[in-house]
């Protein structure tokens, strides 16, 4: 599953940096925003900071940001609590 997840995000990482790429060759300067969804489904702490990292990092570059939460990953919740880590980077996604 963490395959998974790895693979996805570097896909929606490309996506965005593709996007970027062709907006930055345009002769206008405004930068189109991008949508991103993410899929978490590991309760993996580590997995989960880097999603939630991922997410803030795509949301102050103005970008629309889904998160999905399948299978142990439905235990976000509970692991943010538990978690000073988590807690931090999950305050900044719904700021």
């Amino acid at each position: 599953m963490k395959k998974i997840i790895i693979i996805l995000t570097i896909c929606l990482s490309l996506s965005s940096f593709i996007s970027r790429a062709q907006s930055f060759g345009n002769s206008s300067s405004t930068k189109q925003a991008t949508s991103i969804g993410i899929v978490i489904y590991s309760n993996d702490i580590e997995t989960i900071w880097n999603a939630l990292r991922f997410a803030n990092y795509s949301k102050n570059e103005e970008d629309t940001v889904s998160i999905f939460l399948l299978g142990k990953g439905v235990e976000l919740d509970s692991l943010v609590k538990k978690n000073a880590d988590l807690n931090e980077q999950a305050d900044k996604i719904s700021h």
